[in-house]
């Protein structure tokens, strides 16, 4: 099949105009990138495309005399430039290259090419997720591919950068990725758009020498004997002109969800509510919503049919670090070559356990589980072994087996004799705390606690709490799942000052991996050894090697501070907002910054469930995937934070006036969604 290499180039600068034609070495940076185009294995023939523009004449002109194909269209309309340039030369596959990249390494795009190949994918590159240098970046793609994203994109970024259409549909184009196998590569910057990469380039070009196209381990080379080098430029955000189109793109704009629906109904024929998780099904959305989503990259996730989301579900929070975070892919792309799960105990078992009670107060000993039930499960189990009791005391939400669920409205299927044994009691409640183990002395094993959820613990509440539970030979347990990892790298028992004598961990301890953890006591802790807790997954090694990629990130750098500090922020412009349309009696926020959870109330036109479920239409429709709270990672940046702002603006200004109007109803496409049942008081 015939490779047609075509190069995107224009003089057109806003940073730094006519940049594709300045001297690096004594040749145009363009013509790097022709070179480099020229030697990569299996491209039949290269093509620069420019614009119609008289500005890039001189584009024209020095391809003439380089006596290289040239092909010019539309400034605005790229995807149609390359439609036009593939058909000039009869393409059948297309490789995009693009002229600010004079390092490109020919063996890299022949790798790229070759991988598109044997696959049989529709679309390839190196570039999503980034692992190689800024400025290495190659896409190949079908002529089929390209006519398809013609004919139906219609947002500008997917005209303006070409390739969006097909990576953003994943559901019905096949891509792949070539990864760097050397870590840490994604933070070199080798691509030109500022004048500081520039001179970045030139002084690269002066170790390397531009007689050839360099392979990328050439200038890792020059880079590890000048490591100054690298200083230059590394204060330049990647991929700024794409995040600047993302910013400008209507987040409404022909906001579909056939694909969405079409596979629901599929899903409900194999899967019973069409997803593994309550929470995550079609029940819990409006009828107008995304029901399936193909891929995440930062704070930000794509449906199946192509639509992008600022997510603030983060996979109901374990995703802490963002999607695809190139640390925590690194440790499970390292650990992978070793194997994932083994015959007996493996030492990084022991490596897990041995931060985790470096870090967590009440951590002595530790045991692994792949979900926070297993742990909430395994700290009740064995709370009964040591105290000799069988009821428990409940306060939040725990998890889906009986002892827990029982107790709530979703009992069915529970034995009432197991029922029977778990009391929930409120919030910052130590009278209704004390009257059960007054009413019923010696029965209770333990009382489990979520430490932060709507309400915050006041004044002294839980030295108070662990002091009452001990005199009555209580144990306390801190459900952590949502707090640890988010609220301090020691959980919120840190954050509180009270160290409880059992800790249920989980969620964002793997960044989006199956993992949790019990840990707790030494003395109550080695009750595992007579109860039985075991799973043959316990020891999967790419979940643990993905947590302590978390949590060594954690220490490094300040993702809880970041967490706490926009979160605060972004809070109070959206309570701002809530203010400004005259909503604070209906809609509000409660609790700690890093998860804000979003609270309703009856209005005198609308219930609140009516209410919560328009509010969440409108947010899909204005590009944020919202349910119940702010459920921040590290990832998400301004531009994210601004979408989901310009979001609630839009949704709440269309509440407050339906609201007013008595037409609410009117707003929403089908049912209120109803809750499970009543955990948080929301």
């Amino acid at each position: 099949m015939k490779t047609v290499a075509i190069i995107q180039a224009r003089m057109g600068s806003s940073r730094l105009p006519g940049k594709v034609l300045e001297d690096l070495g004594g040749l145009p940076v363009l013509e790097w990138v022709v070179r480099a185009a020229q030697q990569t294995p299996g491209v039949c023939n290269t093509v620069v495309a420019t614009t119609n523009s008289p500005a890039d004449d001189i584009i024209e002109n020095w391809c003439t005399k380089k006596n290289i194909m040239l092909h010019r269209g539309s400034e605005d309309d790229v995807l149609s430039r390359f439609v036009e340039t593939a058909k000039m030369v009869n393409a059948e596959i297309i490789m995009r290259l693009t002229a600010d990249c004079p390092f490109l390494d020919p063996l890299v795009c022949g790798t790229v090419l070759e991988l598109f190949k044997k696959t049989k994918a529709d679309y390839t590159s190196n570039c999503s997720p980034a692992t190689w240098p800024d400025g290495l970046d190659c896409e190949v793609f079908s002529s089929r591919a390209l006519s398809q994203a013609d004919r139906e994109a219609i947002l500008q970024i997917e005209r303006e950068h070409v390739t969006p259409f097909m990576h953003y549909n994943r559901s019905r184009f096949l891509v792949r990725t070539v990864t760097c196998p050397l870590p840490n590569l994604h933070k070199h910057r080798w691509t030109l758009d500022h004048p500081e990469d520039l001179t970045f380039l030139r002084a690269v070009v002066k170790k390397i020498g531009a007689q050839k196209p360099p392979s990328y381990l050439d200038v890792l080379n020059a880079l590890n004997n000048e490591t100054h080098l690298s200083n230059l430029n590394s204060n330049i955000k990647r991929n700024e002109g794409l995040i600047k189109s993302l910013a400008k793109e209507n987040a409404s704009a022909n906001r579909t969800y056939q694909n969405s629906d079409s596979l629901l109904v599929r899903a409900c024929k194999a899967i019973p509510l069409g997803a593994q998780t309550f929470s995550k099904s079609h029940n819990q959305l409006p009828k107008k919503s995304p029901k399936f989503l193909t891929y995440g990259d930062g704070g930000c996730v794509w449906d199946v049919d192509g639509n992008r989301y600022v997510d603030f579900i983060m996979g109901l929070l374990p995703v802490v670090l963002g999607y695809r975070d190139p640390d925590v892919d690194q440790a499970i792309t390292d650990q992978i070559t070793s194997g994932i799960s083994f015959s007996l105990a493996t030492e990084i078992e022991l490596e897990l356990a041995e931060k985790i009670i470096k870090i967590i107060p009440s951590a002595e000993m530790v045991r692994f589980g792949k979900n926070g039930t297993d742990a909430t499960s395994a700290a009740i189990r064995l709370a009964r072994a040591f105290t000799g009791r069988d009821r428990i005391i409940a306060c939040g939400y725990h998890g889906w087996q009986d002892w827990y669920i029982g107790a709530t409205t979703r009992s069915k299927g529970v034995p009432n004799s197991v029922q029977n044994l778990t009391t929930m009691v409120p919030f910052n409640d130590l009278n209704s705390v004390r009257n059960l183990l007054v009413s019923q002395p010696g029965e209770f094993a333990a009382l489990i606690i979520e430490p932060a959820s709507t309400e915050l613990p006041t004044g002294d509440f839980f030295q108070e709490l662990k002091k009452l539970l001990h005199d009555h030979g209580v144990l306390l347990i801190f459900d952590e799942i949502i707090t640890g990892f988010r609220f301090s790298l020691g959980g919120a028992q840190e954050l509180f000052n009270v160290i409880p004598d059992l800790t249920c961990l989980g969620k964002g301890m793997g960044n989006g991996m199956p993992i949790s953890a019990i840990t707790g006591r030494a003395d109550v802790m080695t009750e595992m050894e007579e109860i039985f807790f075991s799973g043959t997954f316990g020891g999967e090694a790419l979940s643990l090697a993905a947590s302590l990629a978390v949590i060594k990130k954690m220490e490094r750098e300040p993702v809880i501070d970041y967490l706490w500090e926009n979160g605060k922020v972004l809070a109070k412009n959206v309570e701002e907002i809530i203010y400004q349309f005259k909503l604070e009696d209906v809609i509000s926020l409660v609790g700690a910054a890093p998860w804000k959870i979003l609270t309703y109330r009856n209005h005198k036109t609308a219930s609140k469930e009516l209410i919560r479920s328009v509010l969440i239409q409108e947010m899909l429709e204005n590009g944020v995937l919202l349910t119940a709270s702010h459920n921040l990672c590290y990832a998400h940046d301004h531009e994210n934070f601004n979408t989901v702002l310009n979001a609630y603006n839009v949704a709440l200004s269309k509440i407050s006036d339906n609201l007013k109007k008595g037409t609410l109803e009117d707003v929403l496409e089908g049912q209120p969604i109803k809750p499970l049942f009543k955990v948080r008081d929301t």
